[in-house]
């Protein structure tokens, strides 16, 4: 086999296993199998096997202890790093009429630590989780994986979430959402990811995490949201204010937004 294929399939079995990893399929704490029964589940030698491995291990996402095994480390949580976009829970609703979505996944389940975490969720409690895919005319644009309070969760169906926006769904339980944080990032497409957006293996997405919370604060959703980035954009007027001398920078409301046709001129 060629020496040449070798690093390639090392980075496609790092980015299976680093997705899994960041889905909570594999969960903190959780012991890898060995690395014959890996190269074999994935039909590569151990030398690659091993090279995945230790990618994974110098991200600090598996902690290898010699003679002992492959555990899973999980993932930290997000920087505090917060993009506040205009009006965007009213830019969800209309998002999810004008779109296609197809249901992947849907289940009860514990979430990841830092995503119970978010939703203040006592240890052990479980989560609803959806994984969707969004499509418009020319094809898929993002990947969503959602988790709701079970007991929120329970208010809808999968046929529900199937036909119809999570957020109309939420008000329709009674919910009145308040406000949303959320950060943005960037991340590569792993195999599964690739084949869901359709995309190559490794190519760029955006990467988006938010919390939607209720009028009282309290969490009721967490998302996160992968967006080609040839399909999907964020945008954000600005407008400067203040006293001369403290002029910052301050998000604009939808309605006082420049025409795109006036910001050409």
């Amino acid at each position: 086999m060629s020496a040449s294929v070798e690093p390639f399939k090392a980075r496609r079995i790092y980015l299976v296993l680093r997705d899994r990893i960041a889905a909570g399929t594999l969960p903190a704490g959780a012991r890898l199998p060995g690395e014959p029964d890996l190269a074999a589940e994935h039909g590569v030698a151990r030398v690659t096997m091993r090279r995945a491995l230790d990618q994974l291990a110098q991200d600090g996402l598996v902690e290898r202890r010699p003679g002992v095994g492959t555990f899973v480390r999980g993932t930290s949580a997000l920087p505090p790093t917060v993009v506040d976009l205009s009006d965007v829970l009213s830019h969800l609703k209309e998002m999810g009429r004008r779109t296609e979505v197809r249901l992947l996944s849907f289940s009860y389940v514990t979430p990841p630590p830092a995503v119970a975490e978010t939703l203040h969720l006592p240890p052990g409690e479980a989560a609803q989780r959806a994984v969707r895919v969004r499509r418009m005319a020319e094809g898929p644009f993002s990947h969503l994986t959602t988790y709701v309070p079970a007991r929120i969760g329970r208010t809808y169906s999968e046929a529900d979430l199937a036909s119809q926006p999570l957020l109309v769904l939420l008000e329709r339980s009674g919910l009145r959402m308040g406000r949303a944080r959320q950060s943005i990032g960037a991340t590569l497409a792993g195999p599964e990811l690739a084949e869901a957006l359709e995309v190559e293996i490794g190519a760029p997405l955006i990467e988006l995490t938010r919390l939607v919370q209720d009028e009282q604060g309290r969490p009721v959703e967490h998302l996160r949201a992968l967006y080609r980035p040839d399909r999907f954009s964020f945008e954000m007027h600005l407008q400067r204010i203040g006293a001369d001398g403290d002029r910052r920078w301050s998000p604009m409301a939808p309605s006082e937004a420049i025409p795109a046709s006036e910001e050409q001129e």
